[in-house]
């Protein structure tokens, strides 16, 4: 390991792009399809893992779709949540703000309560055992329409507490973030953030959209922005974060080699970036694997990799206090 890995390594971090449920990995997924007795079409573990290899998001949707299925129960939410955050904390993510789709979840019978207890006692858990705070960001399913995205806010309501914002995840062509502009202004109505999906494979007028339709706070993904000045430099000047998945758009082939990534040219452009893991079950790593993937494809230096976790610490979601004393605990870091 170089000393530049290892410094990746011990680097206090935030997350604020991951869905919870593209963190299961086979053995769990395998693993409570036979504690739940669920007809599974995977034999062996390793049968399971084989079918982890897919060569495009739609693939890649249907197998995530598939996998929400052995999920039942308040404790399958649990375990999942929980052993997502337990790797999180040994690759030292301080935050993390996590999605999640009830959509996937009440549209097969499974009820919200069930998932959001789950998923909130894990939550409390992982910030008294592991001393890693995190929150959730309820995601709506862009293949569905508009009134199941407003009947599932409705529903989420009586949990309002529970979660933090709202955001819009899952087939991006064809289905423009203008689609969903009345159940954004109604959560922003009721104080919550709002992030949404945009420029993955979308273009850029879809990120147009999310910032001017959608009024969000953050760009998830935004890669295709950089083929639009105008809008570079508006992201620029805003100041507007975008939470960008470099293993996800490797493995999605949104980019076919890392070192064509556009990462170094978003820093340099003056763009807010921060660096996740989006689906790292799927995707071939967790949170720290990313900065190492660029790093080494980009030759990124030491202060960039440092600019990169203080952006992940300034876009959360968290009161000015607790960014200062994430970024002061980040400077001692450097410092040692």
């Amino acid at each position: 390991m170089t000393d530049l890995s290892a410094f990746i390594s011990g680097l206090p971090k935030a997350e604020l792009h991951i869905h919870i449920e593209g963190s299961f990995e086979p053995e769990l997924m395998y693993a409570l399809a036979q504690r739940n007795s669920l007809p599974f079409r995977y034999a062996t573990v390793d049968e399971l893992r084989a079918a982890y290899r897919f060569g495009s998001l739609q693939d890649f949707l249907d197998l995530y779709y598939q996998g929400m299925g052995v999920l039942q129960t308040e404790q399958d939410f649990y375990d999942l949540a929980m052993a997502y955050l337990r790797r999180a904390a040994k690759q030292n993510v301080r935050h993390a703000e996590i999605f999640f789709d009830p959509q996937g979840h009440t549209d097969r019978g499974v009820a919200f309560k069930t998932v959001i207890d789950g998923l909130t006692r894990a939550l409390n858990d992982a910030r008294r055992e592991l001393g890693l705070s995190a929150s959730l960001i309820l995601c709506f399913l862009r293949h569905l329409d508009e009134e199941s995205a407003l009947k599932t806010l409705e529903e989420a309501l009586p949990w309002r507490d529970r979660f933090i914002g709202v955001g819009l995840d899952s087939s991006e062509k064809g289905h423009p973030p203008a689609k969903f502009q009345r159940v954004f202004a109604r959560a922003r109505a009721l104080g919550l953030h709002a992030v949404a999906h945009a420029g993955e494979e979308g273009p850029p007028d879809y990120v147009w959209e999310a910032l001017d339709l959608l009024k969000v706070e953050r760009i998830d993904h935004g890669n295709r922005a950089l083929e639009d000045e105008r809008l570079t430099a508006r992201l620029a000047a805003e100041k507007m974060p975008l939470t960008v998945c470099p293993l996800s758009n490797l493995k999605l082939c949104v980019v076919r080699d890392m070192k064509q990534h556009p990462l170094r040219r978003m820093l340099q452009a003056g763009l807010v970036a921060t660096l996740n893991s989006d689906d790292p079950a799927y995707f071939g790593g967790y949170v720290t694997e990313n900065y190492l993937a660029v790093q080494q494809a980009l030759d990124l230096s030491r202060d960039e990799i440092v600019t990169l976790a203080g952006n992940g610490f300034r876009a959360a979601f968290l009161d000015d206090a607790t960014k200062q004393r994430h970024l002061a605990a980040l400077q001692a870091y450097c410092a040692s």
